[in-house]
């Protein structure tokens, strides 16, 4: 599941602070853009992770064009899958050889592809703008 929710980056001096109004608490920061995104990315895995630990259904993201920002501030979407959802488990399978032959012949990435096909399968193909579990 891929959450997305607006986060507010607030330019201060040399680095930059990041808040998601949506969910309480969770902030991040970073010494240039890049850090304080991909650090924003790891905090909301991280919250939303907790929450739904504690078996909590998440918030629903405020629309982006909803949310106000202060001077030397703005707001963009950032998206991630929750911590405890990053975790890959391992699967044993049976195909056909001739298939298996073809695939590999092709350098297949036979994780990503069968990873791909069951998010399609379940209806999970589409990222969740609502941050609800599904």
């Amino acid at each position: 599941m891929t959450v997305i929710y607006p986060a507010i980056f607030h330019q201060e001096d040399n680095a930059f602070r990041v808040e998601f109004p949506d969910l309480q608490g969770c902030r991040s920061v970073g010494e240039t853009l890049e850090e304080a995104l991909a650090n924003a990315r790891e905090a909301l895995a991280g919250c939303c992770a907790l929450l739904l630990e504690q078996h909590k259904k998440l918030s629903a993201a405020t629309p982006v064009q909803a949310v106000t920002t202060p001077e030397k501030s703005f707001v963009t979407l950032v998206d991630t899958k929750p911590a405890s959802e990053q975790k890959a488990v391992k699967k044993n399978l049976s195909i056909p050889a001739w298939l298996n032959a073809l695939a590999e012949e092709a350098h297949a990435p036979y994780s990503k592809l069968l990873q791909n096909a069951l998010e399609a399968y379940l209806g999970l193909d589409k990222p969740s703008y609502s941050g609800t579990a599904g």
